[in-house]
This record gives C-alpha cells, sequence and structure tokens, in this order.
C-alpha cells in the first residue's frame, strides 16, 4: 500500500529566504513522525502547509498515493488531516464541547425556526473525547480548565473531523512532566488506532517515548530520517548542524575579575531546581538548554519577576533578600527579556522615551524630567550602538526588529549596570544586528561587566561565552568551557541531558 501522506519535491519561497526546498517525507499507517529541526529550520512552513494554510510553490501531496491539492484548512480537513498548532485556538468563554465543534455546531428546526443541536454538539465532543479515553466535563468553561485539560480540547476537536494524519506542533511545551505522560499516552493510543501522527517537538526526552522515525529539517531541507532505535543524540546533532563550525577568535581576553552575581540553591514552583552558579566582572556567562529547560525561569528569577520559593541571591556580595526589578536594578542589574516587544518596549513610545524608560533619575533633578539631559542620554546611545533612526522622537514600532533591540539594551546600558542578564538578544533580527550585539556582548564583558547569556542557538552561545552551563528540566547539569567544545558535541550533550542519558 502507499503511504498514508507523501510529500514529493516540495518549495516554498519568501523575499529572500528559502523556507522549504526539495523536500521529501513519506508517513505510513500507524506511525509517529517526529520532527526536529532548529529555529528557522523550514518547520512551521511545513505545518502550515499540511494545514491547508499556505499552498507550496512547486512539489506535490500525495494521499493514499493520490496527488491533492489543499486550497484552505476545510481542504485539508476534507482530506483527512487535522492540525494543532502550538499557539491554542479556543473561545475560554464557551464550554468544553462548544469548543469541540466550534465552527459547525449542528443545526435543527424547532416550531421551523433553525436552533443549534445541543444533543448533537454534546454527542460529538463526548465521542472525541472518549477517542483519547479523556474525562472532561462537558458543561466546564475551557476559561477554567487548566493548560494540560486546554491542550487535551484542542486535540480532541482534531480528532473531531476524524483525521487520518494528526499534526502535532509542540504540544508538550507549556506542560508539565506527569502532564506529558498523559499526553504520550494519547499518542500512542492514537497510532494504535492507525491514525499517523507527525509530532514536532525542541523536547528531545520525547523521541524514544514515542516516535518510531524521527526527520530533521535544516535551512529548508529534509536532511534525514532514521528509526528511533538508531536516533542518538550524537547522529542528531550531526544532521541539525550539518557543517563544520569554530568559535572565532575575538582577539582580545576579558579581566576576569571579582563575583558580581552568586545564586545559591535557587528553587522555584518545580520549574527551578536547585540552581547554584556564580559570575564575575569581565565574563560572559552562556547557557545552553532545549525549550522547556527552564532558561527563561532562570533569568526572570533572578531579575525577581518571578518569586523564589528559596535559595539567596547574592549582587557585588550583599544578599538580597527580597528581589524584585526595581531592587535589582538599584543594585546594577539590568535584563533583556526574550519577548522585547510586549516586555522590553512600549512600541507606541518614542526611541528617546524607550531608550530611557529605566534611566530616568539619571535624566532628572529633584524628580523633575529634564528634557535636555534625557535627549542627551538617548542620542549618546543612539550613536553609541548604531541605531538606525530618523530622529528620537520616530516611534519605536516602526523600527526593524535589529534597531528594537538594540534599544533594548540601549535602555539598560544607560542605568550603568554591572550585571546584564540577556534572554535571548538575537532572536528575530538580522544577521549584521546579530553581529552588532555579539560585539557589544564582548565589548561590555572586556569593560568589566558580567553578562549572563541565554540562546537558543548553540552555536551563539559556544561562539560568545566564556563559560556555558547547560540546563535541563530546571536544573544545571553540566559545566563546560567552549575552547573544549565544537558545535556538534555541545549540541549532543545538550540533547544528552535533556534525554536522561
Amino acid at each position: 500500500m502507499p503511504p498514508i501522506l507523501e510529500l514529493t519535491r516540495l518549495c516554498k519561497q519568501y523575499p529572500g529566504v528559502v523556507a522549504l526546498d526539495d523536500v521529501n517525507l513519506a508517513l505510513e499507517r500507524g506511525e509517529v513522525r517526529v520532527l526536529l529541526g532548529k529555529n528557522g529550520a523550514g518547520k512551521s512552513t511545513l505545518i502550515k502547509i499540511l494545514s491547508g494554510a499556505i499552498a507550496p510553490d512547486s512539489g506535490e501531496i500525495h494521499i493514499d498515493g493520490q496527488p491533492v491539492v489543499m486550497h484552505d484548512p476545510q481542504d485539508a480537513f476534507k482530506r483527512g488531516i487535522a492540525t494543532v498548532y502550538q499557539e491554542m485556538s479556543l473561545v475560554p468563554g464557551l464550554t468544553v464541547a462548544e469548543n469541540i465543534t466550534l465552527g459547525r455546531w449542528p443545526r435543527n428546526r424547532t416550531f421551523g425556526i433553525p436552533t443549534i443541536d445541543v444533543s448533537a454538539i454534546r454527542r460529538i465532543a463526548k465521542d472525541a473525547l472518549n477517542q483519547l479515553e479523556v474525562k472532561l466535563n462537558l458543561n466546564e468553561t475551557v476559561s477554567r480548565l487548566s493548560v494540560a485539560q486546554q491542550q487535551l480540547v484542542e486535540i480532541a476537536k482534531a480528532i473531531s473531523f476524524n483525521p487520518r494524519v494528526l499534526v502535532l506542533d509542540e504540544p508538550s511545551s507549556a506542560l508539565a512532566a506527569h502532564e506529558i505522560g498523559i499526553l504520550h499516552g494519547i499518542v500512542r493510543r492514537l497510532a494504535e488506532q492507525g491514525r499517523s501522527i507527525i509530532y514536532v517537538t525542541h523536547r528531545m526526552q520525547e523521541v524514544p517515548r514515542i516516535a518510531h522515525t524521527v526527520s530533521v529539517l535544516r535551512d529548508g531541507h529534509n536532511v534525514g530520517t532514521i528509526p528511533v532505535a538508531e536516533a542518538t543524540p550524537e547522529q542528531i546533532a550531526r544532521l541539525m548542524v550539518g557543517s563544520d563550525w569554530r568559535r572565532r577568535d575575538w582577539g582580545y581576553g576579558a579581566r576576569i575579575g571579582e563575583v558580581r552575581l552568586a545564586v545559591r540553591h535557587l528553587n522555584r514552583a518545580k520549574r527551578l531546581k536547585d540552581i547554584s552558579f556564580e559570575i564575575r566582572s569581565g565574563e560572559v556567562l552562556g547557557v545552553a538548554g532545549l525549550l522547556g529547560s527552564g532558561r527563561t525561569e532562570l533569568m526572570r528569577a533572578i531579575f525577581g519577576l518571578d518569586p523564589i520559593d528559596s535559595g539567596e541571591i547574592w549582587v557585588k556580595g550583599e544578599h538580597i533578600a527580597h528581589p524584585n526589578p526595581e531592587v535589582m536594578k538599584a543594585h546594577g542589574v539590568g535584563f533583556s527579556p526574550e519577548d522585547r516587544k510586549r516586555q522590553g518596549l512600549v512600541m507606541p513610545f518614542s526611541v528617546k522615551d524607550n531608550l530611557t524608560l529605566a534611566s530616568l533619575r539619571r535624566s532628572s533633578i529633584r524628580g523633575i524630567l529634564q528634557p535636555a539631559r534625557e535627549s542627551t542620554l538617548a542620542q549618546e546611545m543612539v550613536e553609541r550602538l548604531s541605531v538606525k533612526t530618523a530622529s528620537l522622537d520616530v516611534k519605536t514600532q516602526t523600527l526593524s526588529g535589529g534597531n528594537q533591540q538594540k534599544i533594548v539594551l540601549g535602555n539598560w546600558l544607560n542605568t550603568l549596570p554591572e550585571v546584564l542578564l540577556l534572554d535571548e538578544p538575537s532572536r528575530g533580527i538580522d544577521i549584521q544586528a546579530k553581529e552588532q550585539i555579539f560585539v557589544l556582548m564582548r565589548d561590555l564583558a572586556q569593560q568589566g561587566l558580567a553578562v549572563l547569556f541565554v540562546s537558543s542557538e548553540i552555536h551563539e552561545v559556544l561562539d560568545v561565552s566564556d563559560r556555558i552551563l547547560i540546563m535541563s528540566e530546571g536544573r544545571i547539569t553540566s559545566e563546560v568551557l567552549p575552547g573544549e567544545m565544537d558545535h556538534e558535541k555541545l549540541l549532543a550533550m545538550v540533547m544528552k541531558e535533556h534525554v536522561g542519558t
């Protein structure tokens, strides 16, 4: 029998970007295929094509050996393909049953008047949940459910279309460990029912638990599909990296000085477990780990954005009893968050406003803001960071991602920090802006700052850091030196820690 789903020489381009290039993939009945790849590898584009949200530029999609063209998601549903995206699309104010059947509520006629068939809605929803072997109150409002229960509603909604192919995009990203176990049980049962599943994840420990096969995308290509029994972290790392990489020589060495930040036995709500480390002046300390490893949670806890359950944070030898952003800023700590648009900037504000928000005291006299001082601080930072803007009064939302990221950094540099926490500072920006930010980080360390740096891109952590901490499931599992690593070896090590081998 032909594969239930086969993609042949699939291509998709966007202006300046080749998202998919000559991708081939075949999925058998009852097979669970895990899809892996770094950010930008083409996973999201492939998912959108399978869901009918976008069309490929060229190539063919075959279902049961027959070529098909899908113009929209309804076409995909009719062909037996259902997709559950990472971002849930539930209506919080509706019930479980109403969400599962959303957009296709059955109708009947009462005294000649069209009405919604509530009994049919409940019957369809109950059947979908029964297929998953999940019990939920059909009348419960979705807003009252846990994240894990909402995820189950999303999957039940997809199952209600009776798909033969189910695409799950990072379904475990917001789930706790025991909830992931429930999800895996559902995936295995669906496969036993004969459904085929494409499961996209960053969590390497999921691969041996649910997959029959693993495919790796790199730069828009399917570079390999292997049985799960052969999918060692080393082999997957080799496929994901694809080419030799060497750490660059920055041409100078930082003068490592006294301890600026020390974390002792930090714990938070099962997300951070007994975290201890220290970072010195003149040092860039990188944090490597896969999605869900606790990197962002660590940065937020240190800066006082999230409460800690136990442990200690010391800055320049002083114990911070109750960390919060104002206290940490007063002690010389700055924080560039992962989501710059929602957490790092006020997008409708001007460049000047965003560059001086965290340092208004430097622009004030006796609590009264001095516009001339504010403009001077902002202009100096624009020149220092090479921010491309027509003027200081331009709204930040009109700038490119790279220039917005520079403004986030400039805002905190204007506070004259001694410790700088950078969470994904290169995400979503162009190559030139990335290079400028990496050079800035090394320059700041040379000037004596202590920089704690998180990136999903292993080669960035390896390139910029003096030391690297490896995180997995909320713990620091290893510390390595970049000079003893290459890209492939570090990626394999990170994945091994995540698998727990």
